[in-house]
């Protein structure tokens, strides 16, 4: 094989599409642009790329980063228990996500859990949360348990 035998793969090359020769052609008189408006004139074809029209751009109906709109990327959810639903246990049990998930107060033992301090706790228990909240703690250490913090 020499130089002058190379070709291009068939099909691969393509004659340009020559506009405004003619009617005969099928692409003479508006050339391809259309009859009217702002993209058949000449020198009018620049737009930002964030131009859509004159409609209200997407950038501006997006909500900003705060409020309602904006989901936190790295928001933590927890599974909320009552002290008040640890009293179905009995006394001086430990309590794990997956002892509370057995008894139907979660959802899933994988995810974290929360104790809040709703409700009145009359027996000592050791509770394995992730986190406790203030009055959660203080009502089961009041009843002679312990708060134990398990880490994420």
């Amino acid at each position: 094989m020499k130089l002058h035998d190379l070709k291009p793969a068939p099909g691969s090359k393509k004659a340009r599409k020559r506009v405004g020769r003619g009617l005969g052609s099928g692409h003479g008189t508006y050339a391809g642009r259309g009859r009217k408006g702002q993209k058949s004139r000449s020198g009018d074809r620049k737009m930002p790329l964030h131009f859509e029209g004159g409609r209200t751009p997407l950038v501006r109906l997006l909500p900003k980063a705060r409020g309602e709109g904006f989901t936190q990327v790295e928001k933590v959810i927890y599974q909320p228990v009552n002290v008040g639903q640890l009293n179905r246990f009995p006394a001086h049990s430990e309590i794990t996500p997956l002892i509370l998930a057995q008894a139907g107060l979660l959802r899933d033992p994988q995810e974290l859990v929360v104790i809040l301090g709703n409700g009145e706790l009359d027996r000592p228990l050791v509770v394995n949360a992730h986190r406790f909240s203030a009055t959660a703690r203080e009502k089961i250490e009041a009843a002679g348990g312990r708060a134990v913090v398990i880490p994420r």
